[in-house]
């Protein structure tokens, strides 16, 4: 942090900290130094480092932002003026600078995200900065160091920032300092004053006290396990407190002023900025990932895509499966378009135009066009299968059939639409929405838990409803009053492989426990199907599709118990294969295995996280049962909305303004 001349005689009453050492802990070391009072660090979707520094105290104009590699450091922003929290969000930083909230893009241009006005109060003295997966901004105001003043505020993606809490009507926050959003409910708060460490419930405000006697706190990160670490800027300690531990670890007293830090998951180490020594230095995680896991960035470039064709909000990229070689691309709002040959060509054809029957709103955006997918015979019977938010009452989400025209193989009309699924939703998010077709020839439907957080009705451990759960469909025949058949191997009819689970359970049912699956696709080489679930507090999944499986959600996210009614590890709960933390990306976007030209992405899951835009490329050993392989993709800072695969095993991305991106082998 930060504090200056008077924390000395603030901090001189408080009790020091009495935690544990931890075994044998390594020394830190230095990778940047000569610094002018390094603040705060954070690391960007480019993999480097950026850092605040304050500068000559009491210099107005003379802060800045360095960006660094290990031995190197560079030049990023100058001309601020007590430059303190950084944190990056979305192709942009956010800084608490002084009285003011700057937003600075990856080009170094800086704006005014939230002035001194903008504030319900005058803010005394804004500090750590934290970004959620929504784009709101939370940043403390530490108040005047005597205990009085203090407070949290939440700025939204437009600038309007409200109070959460502050010393008035809460007296025991004495100096909010270090932030971490936790999930989409809660924050972690450092009392810089108090020494200690709560947890702020953001429905009704209250704090919960994790650790104490930590005088001086700063700085708050969490590694893969959830493990957290805390900075000291009076004692100059690195601490740990373990995932279930109410004790925290020293890991380190090297430091004089140990400021504001954050976790590069790509090294496996905490990043501790020294004001007082002007450097920065590293610590090694307490449990790295595992070090066998290739991480080195795959050797292939990103490339933009029909540029000149204007798609509003694209979801869905796929083919046809009839030799055409023609790419369909859907809109969330209700619009399908065949594109062009040619990249550089502009005109795409409107193939299917269901607007009209679509609801979608930007204040509402997991409803809308979701899901599309052809009949595998499409070429003989020329039907499709569309998942929307339906016109006809509110959160209604819709499974139709479609047939294209029989004159014009570029044109569909919505009067051929053929309804065979209604699914109501209890609200507007969690709604899924991908439709596959399997390689057995049926119709894979992945939904979400119904939405809100929490899963306020039990929905994902509920086999008695669609809603949590992946559903399997025959199109190809109807039985009894249903529109389709159900799958006379589906695993919880009787005599499936979950017959004994089965007693009020959904014949469609195929696997269940799920929180929000986006998205769903199967290996057109080998037939597995994989699918990403968005978490919600702090991770974020990636699963091989089993029968009969239950993932766990609610009761656990990911591989971790969810809060404190979860559950542990269980025998009849399925892991992921692949997890990370809210520190590296928010939202993960599920893609496809790669089986396209390119020979360096051969066999490898590509998938993204929508908030970050980070591409990486996952590779699975079937036989060893694990991950082998977890490798970045660079180039793309955007959110990654969906991806898409056409005829040839080519793979795309789409992000929210419209744009359409691919991969290739790097020229040259």
């Amino acid at each position: 942090m930060k504090l200056r001349f008077a924390l000395a005689v603030v901090l001189s009453s408080l009790v020091l900290s009495s935690a544990p050492q931890a075994a044998e802990p390594a020394p830190p070391i230095k990778i940047a130094d000569g610094l002018v009072n390094p603040e705060s660090v954070c690391v960007g979707v480019d993999g480097r480092m950026y850092v605040t520094t304050i500068g000559e105290f009491d210099k107005p104009g003379d802060g800045g932002i360095v960006a660094m590699v290990p031995g190197k450091t560079q030049t990023f922003v100058t001309g601020l003026d007590d430059p303190k929290g950084i944190d990056y969000f979305n192709r942009a930083f956010y800084v608490a600078d002084q009285k003011r909230v700057l937003r600075v893009d990856m080009a170094g241009k800086v704006e005014v995200f939230a002035a001194a006005e903008a504030f319900p109060r005058s803010p005394l003295f804004l500090n750590d900065v934290e970004v959620d997966a929504k784009g709101n901004v939370y940043v403390t105001d530490t108040g005047d160091l005597q205990g009085a003043g203090g407070g949290v505020f939440r700025i939204d993606p437009k600038g309007k920032v409200t109070t959460i809490i502050d010393a008035k009507t809460t007296p025991e926050l004495k100096g909010p300092n270090g932030l971490l959003v936790d999930g989409a409910g809660h924050l972690l708060l450092f009392d810089f004053i108090a020494g200690k460490l709560h947890r702020v419930d953001l429905e009704d405000n209250s704090l919960a006290t994790l650790a104490e006697n930590l005088p001086g706190g700063d700085g708050i990160a969490r590694d893969y396990d959830g493990n957290i670490y805390l900075s000291q800027w009076k004692t100059g300690e690195v601490t740990v407190l373990r995932r279930g531990s109410k004790q925290v670890e020293l890991l380190s007293t090297k430091f004089q002023q140990a400021a504001d830090i954050c976790i590069n998951y790509k090294t496996g180490h905490v990043i501790v900025p020294d004001m007082k020594a002007g450097t920065v230095s590293t610590l090694p995680l307490v449990s790295p990932r595992p070090t066998d896991v290739d991480e080195t960035p795959l050797p292939v470039e990103i490339a933009q895509v029909w540029p000149n064709v204007e798609i509003a909000r694209p979801i869905v990229l796929t083919h046809a499966n009839d030799g055409s070689g023609r790419r369909f691309c859907a809109s969330q709002l209700g619009q399908v378009y065949i594109l062009p040959k040619n990249d550089d060509d502009s005109q795409a054809t409107l193939f299917f135009d269901l607007h009209e029957s679509v609801s979608y709103k930007n204040s509402e955006n997991e409803e809308g066009f979701l899901g599309m997918a052809f009949h595998p015979k499409f070429k003989e019977n020329g039907q499709f299968f569309v998942y929307y938010t339906s016109t006809e009452s509110p959160h209604l989400s819709k499974i139709s059939r479609f047939r294209v025209d029989a004159d014009n193989p570029n044109h569909a009309s919505v009067k051929s639409e053929e309804v065979l699924m209604r699914i109501p939703q209890p609200y507007w998010n969690h709604n899924g929405g991908t439709l596959a077709f399997g390689p057995d020839g049926f119709l894979y439907i992945a939904l979400g838990d119904g939405g809100s957080a929490n899963d306020p009705q039990n929905n994902a451990q509920n086999l008695s409803t669609w809603l949590g759960s992946i559903l399997r469909i025959d199109v190809d025949r109807k039985e009894g009053k249903l529109a389709y058949g159900i799958p006379q191997d589906n695993p919880f009819l009787p005599g499936g492989s979950q017959a004994g689970r089965a007693d009020g359970a959904k014949p469609e049912t195929y696997a269940y426990g799920v929180r929000n699956i986006w998205r769903m696709s199967f290996d057109r080489q080998t037939g597995e199907g994989w699918f990403a679930d968005v978490g919600q507090d702090i991770w974020e999944e990636i699963n091989l599709l089993k029968p009969g499986a239950n993932y766990g959600w609610a009761l656990r996210e990911s591989m971790h118990r969810f809060r404190e009614t979860g559950s542990g590890p269980r025998r009849d709960l399925t892991e992921p294969i692949w997890e990370y933390h809210h520190d590296v990306g928010k939202s993960v976007t599920g893609g496809h295995v790669y089986r396209g030209p390119i020979q360096a992405l051969q066999g490898h899951y590509i998938y993204a996280d929508y908030v970050t835009g980070r591409v990486w490329g996952l590779k699975y050993d079937k036989q060893a049962k694990r991950v082998v392989a977890n490798r970045p993709i660079a180039g793309n800072t955007a959110p990654v909305m969906s991806f898409g695969e056409d005829q040839d095993g080519e793979v795309y991305f789409m992000t929210p303004e419209g744009r359409l991106y691919r991969f290739r082998a790097p020229r040259g």
